[in-house]
């Protein structure tokens, strides 16, 4: 066997392993996830700590979703998502935590009550999308902006039935919803009724009211 056959008989062993991992990873969510329903994602930055504003709107936000009968999904770290999973706790639902393994460590928060770990990206983005009935996407960076237009292009392209996508904050979104009409729909990469899957809510109360409105639970 040459040296360059045997490189790729261990490529193909890693990833052929790499593929049972990735199924594994699918079948514990599936199976630990299963009865979540109804819920709600919530996303937002990781450095935000108790006292922001934001970290209290969500902490608030999630609270109310829990006492209207919403369990809540975040990506189970710090910042918005401990706010919200808090939240959920604090509101009596299911709190879920579905965090990743960074090379920079992202330590769980500790307000969940169901909690899985996950080493790829796409896998948990499935659990994200199967089972939330909304996406509300607090001020963020790229990790937020990534589960955002996810959701709108699964939404767009009809690959997903359509639900409420809620930006948080329209001061912190008005640069980005300025560039989507004023770029993207003038230069017809998209349509306007691609612009209407995304609501902006600031307020608590009508975000929930515009989810019930909106889903059935």
């Amino acid at each position: 066997m040459t040296e360059k056959q045997y490189l790729i008989d261990e490529i193909t062993i890693r990833d052929s392993w790499r593929l049972f991992r990735i199924l594994s990873e699918l079948v514990e969510g599936f199976e630990t996830l299963a009865d979540v329903q109804p819920a709600v994602s919530i996303f937002g930055s990781t450095r935000v700590s108790p006292g922001n504003p934001l970290y209290e709107k969500a902490l608030q936000l999630a609270r109310l979703l829990a006492e209207n009968g919403f369990n809540v999904i975040t990506g189970g770290g710090p910042g918005i998502m401990e706010a919200a999973n808090k939240g959920a706790l604090e509101g009596g639902r299911k709190s879920i935590g579905l965090n990743i393994d960074l090379p920079a460590e992202q330590p769980p928060n500790a307000y969940t009550n169901i909690h899985l770990s996950f080493r790829y990206f796409f896998v948990r983005k499935v659990m994200f999308v199967k089972y939330a009935m909304a996406y509300i996407i607090f001020p963020g960076g790229f990790g937020t902006l990534d589960e955002l237009f996810e959701a709108i292009t699964l939404i767009q392209t009809k690959k997903i039935k359509p639900f409420p996508v809620i930006l948080v904050e329209k001061e912190y979104w008005q640069g980005l919803l300025d560039w989507l009409k004023g770029t993207l729909l003038k230069v017809q990469h998209i349509s306007p009724e691609d612009l209407e899957i995304i609501q902006v809510i600031d307020e608590p109360s009508e975000i929930i009211k515009y989810i019930k409105r909106m889903v059935i639970i």
